[in-house]
């Protein structure tokens, strides 16, 4: 009966007392024996046939059943919000058409007035900004030439 028939009786353990003792006594022979081992896919739990790539089938399908319930409860929360025929605030009708047309004006006016607000405020930056600068310049100007006093 052949060495590895031998040890495939035995499974595993034997594979890696074998890979252990061949590596303690030449480690050159470790590694053709590693090779083998890692080559027939008896130590590789990835293989198809074994148990871990069951494993990994499960997780895989685990995680599309996950996906699957995440998707239907978004699918339940659109069908609820269209139920309660849920409109942004903004573009809900209140069913006066005289009421939302002055609604509508009136956000518009106060959007234009909040634009031009923000306009008044960057040119005052600006304008407080220029006159920091200029008089950083009329300070510079003044300055002596010489070398600087250290304090």
């Amino acid at each position: 009966m052949p060495i590895a028939a031998r040890l495939d009786e035995f499974g595993k353990p034997a594979w890696i007392a074998l890979l252990v003792v061949s590596f303690v006594l030449f480690w050159p022979l470790g590694l053709v024996v590693l090779g083998y081992v890692i080559g027939s896919g008896r130590m590789g739990c990835w293989m198809q046939g074994s148990a871990g790539g069951n494993r990994w089938q499960r997780r895989m399908e685990r995680m599309q059943r996950g996906i699957d319930r995440m998707q239907q409860g978004v699918e339940r929360m659109r069908s609820a919000a269209d139920r309660w025929n849920w409109n942004p605030p903004r573009y809900a009708s209140s069913g006066n058409r005289a009421f939302d047309e002055y609604r509508s004006e009136t956000l518009r006016r106060l959007e234009e007035e909040q634009r031009e607000f923000m306009e008044f405020l960057d040119r005052l930056r600006h304008a407080k900004d220029k006159a920091e600068f200029d008089q950083f310049m009329a300070e510079r100007r003044q300055r002596p030439e010489g070398p600087v006093p250290q304090p």
